[in-house]
């Protein structure tokens, strides 16, 4: 009989309610006793939603973390918590799902992985693109070979106007960064993951505050106060690989340019290569003739398909629990998750000082 586990939220705001809990509710082998939250209404109103009848509220993660009968902890804070929250839940001895970044300093992130050796936890980050049809598509592809040597790519993040002016996304002191930490991030880990290749050798980056300044912007989610936006509005960098091969990073919240798109990565290879700018599509050459298809991935059009599709964050879930209840790798592995970290501050860092940054 499959095990059921008590699930504890830490951080009950937006990704908590726009993916994790939802996620969570859908996996019959999950229940979520605990839910914390520094607004108590908050934690009261996700426990009333998603919680057991007798689901516990907390606004200090360090009660919740007492509970010896909950198993695993989701970390849904701003990003400057990660660490310390996701470290003291593997300490507690509970297996932890913390939302990405890893960490707002790849220091923070290095003791996250050094904790879960430690403790012999399960830790995973939360980066829910992998698991998305395409994602998963492509990933095969990649790991059949099909590509060849991927030995150039570039990792997608461009929003042309879409600058989130709520919580503390605009505050540098809590999440360390803008676009390049915000969905940067998950662009890089996608590319990273597909060409399986984990060993940077040299950044160099750009961070810009351009479009920041102007106010009474157009903006998808209102204009922003210029004086409180502390985090770039847009930042691009180019990592080599030790192998050689080398990787283009985009990301923005507001920038002047019409081809936009998320979580995206395009990837060149010996054998062949593939993009995900319009669908995915794939290219390469076959009996001497350039070919490109474009991958369909769904049922539509098949009149006794009735099968159900499992969202990106429902897949996401229920290969987490499987990998605590069969004491596997998660699909996400903290030491992937480090090196996103690392990359990402060395672009910063490299904006800052106008140098590249080298690895040992």
């Amino acid at each position: 009989m499959a095990k059921t586990f008590r699930i504890g939220i830490i951080g009950c705001g937006g990704i908590a309610n726009g993916k994790h809990m939802p996620a969570l509710k859908n996996q019959s082998n999950a229940q979520m006793v605990a839910f914390c939250d520094i607004v108590e209404e908050r934690a009261q109103e996700a426990a009333e939603k998603f919680g057991t009848p007798d689901a516990k509220v907390y606004t200090d993660y360090r009660e919740l973390l007492k509970d010896s009968t909950i198993d695993i902890v989701h970390v849904c804070t701003p990003n400057d918590s990660h660490a310390d929250i996701s470290i003291a839940a593997l300490e507690s001895d509970k297996h932890v799902m913390c939302e990405k970044p890893m960490a707002k300093t790849a220091a923070d992130a290095r003791r996250m992985v050094e904790a879960a050796k430690r403790t012999s936890k399960k830790l995973t980050i939360g980066y829910q693109n992998r698991f998305r049809s395409d994602s998963q598509y492509l990933k095969q592809l990649c790991s059949d070979g099909e590509l060849g040597d991927i030995y150039y790519a570039k990792a997608h993040a461009i929003r042309r106007r879409a600058v989130p002016t709520w919580g503390v996304f605009l505050d540098e002191e809590k999440q360390g960064g803008g676009p390049l930490i915000d969905i940067g991030t998950h662009a890089l880990d996608l590319t990273l993951w597909m060409m399986d290749n984990y060993k940077p050798k040299a950044v160099l980056g750009t961070a810009f505050h351009k479009l920041s300044q102007k106010k009474n912007a157009a903006n998808a989610w209102g204009s922003w106060d210029p004086e409180k936006f502390t985090v770039e509005d847009s930042a691009f960098g180019m990592i080599t690989m030790e192998n050689g091969a080398t990787i283009v990073l985009e990301s923005s919240w507001a920038i002047n340019m019409l081809q936009t798109g998320e979580a995206k990565t395009t990837l060149c290879g010996t054998e062949g290569g593939a993009d995900m700018q319009d669908g995915l599509r794939i290219n390469g050459e076959k009996h001497s003739r350039l070919f490109m298809n474009e991958i369909q991935l769904d049922a539509k059009g098949v009149d006794f398909y009735d099968g159900k599709k499992e969202s990106p964050a429902d897949l996401e879930a229920r290969l987490w629990l499987e990998a605590v209840e069969q004491d596997k790798e998660p699909v996400v592995t903290p030491e992937q998750a480090c090196v996103v970290s690392e990359i990402l501050e060395a672009i910063y860092e490299s904006s800052k000082t106008g140098k590249a940054v080298y690895f040992d």
